[in-house]
This record gives structure tokens, sequence and C-alpha cells, in this order.
């Protein structure tokens, strides 16, 4: 069932990049995560295939991996250049996210919580060139999201995860979209 959901997902980014008219350009970017050096900073090598079992180990990973106070602990799942799905392990509420120039799908793999969509930032500040983050949302829509849901958060919008019960693990995938979205 997963690996159906990780399917699904491809494909609905694939039809997102045809309805956006051009090809995305722009690697994927990850403002919650600390900034790799430079050395490391190159995409990851091409991975089209991971199995269900393969997202389970990433998630033991993941749990070994978490620091105390860690907002989100990133495995990568598939790469493709240049896209790239992480699995997100959270069991605590992240900043507030604004990507200006990437959607981003969003799988459900286990757990739940909220995500709040749209609204004001709180606490604004630029975190890269194109993203920024923030303290909290001023308004906005929340969801409940749970195991097995998707959700695609267009771009320059401002977006916050919350996880339910202290777990939230994700496959999120970055976008690269014209400006303005899909002409």
């Amino acid at each position: 069932m997963r690996t159906l959901g990780i399917s699904i997902a491809l494909a609905l980014i694939a039809a997102m990049v045809v309805m956006a008219g051009q090809p995305a350009t722009s690697p994927a970017l990850r403002p919650a995560l600390p900034q790799a050096p430079a050395a490391q900073a190159a995409a990851p090598a091409m991975n089209t295939f991971t199995s269900a079992a393969d997202v389970q180990t990433l998630l033991a990973k993941a749990k070994v991996d978490r620091k105390e106070g860690q907002v989100v602990t990133a495995e990568n799942i598939l790469s493709l250049a240049p896209y790239v799905a992480n699995l997100e392990y959270r069991i605590i509420d992240g900043a507030v996210a604004v990507h200006e120039k990437e959607a981003e799908l969003v799988y459900v793999i286990d757990g739940g919580g909220t995500l709040t969509t749209g609204g004001t930032v709180l606490g604004e500040k630029r975190t890269n060139a194109t993203n920024l983050s923030g303290t909290a949302i001023d308004g906005g829509t929340i969801r409940k999201i749970a195991k097995g849901d998707f959700a695609i958060i267009p771009e320059d919008t401002p977006h916050q995860f919350k996880p339910a019960n202290g777990l939230l693990v994700m496959m999120t995938l970055h976008v690269p979209r014209p400006v303005g979205g899909a002409q």
C-alpha cells in the first residue's frame, strides 16, 4: 500500500510538471534542514525505486539519527534530479515555511497531526534566497492529516505541520514551479 501511495505521488508530480509548461530547473530546497557542507551539497545519486521494506528501514534510521529538540529528521527515499523525495520524521511542531518558487507534495506515511496553510506568517525571517520561515501562522486553514492522506501546498503559501501524539512521518517532494504558478 505504501508503494502504491508513493507511485501515485510521483504520478501527481509528473502531471504538475507537465501542467507547468516548462521543465523544472532549480534543485529541491529543504529550508528546515541544516545546510550541507559545500562538498556534500550535490543532489543524491539517482534512485528511482524504494520498496516498502526500504521505507521502514529509513524510518528506523531517522528515529535513531534524530537529535533532542530536532524538528525534522529527513532521509532520502527517491531522487531523479531535480526532484528528491524525502521521508520526514517529526515528533515536535515545525516552524512555519514558505517556499516562494516550489510547490510541495506531501504524503502521510504514518501518524498524523495538523497542517495549517495560508494566513499570515508571524516572526517571519528569510532562510535563503527563495524560502521564508516563521514562528506561527495568524489565520489560515487548519486540516487534520493522517496516514494515507495527500496534500499539495502551492508555492508562496505559508504552511506548518504539527504532529499529534508525537508522530508524523511524511514523504515530501518539492516541485519547482514558474513564479506565479502555471501560466
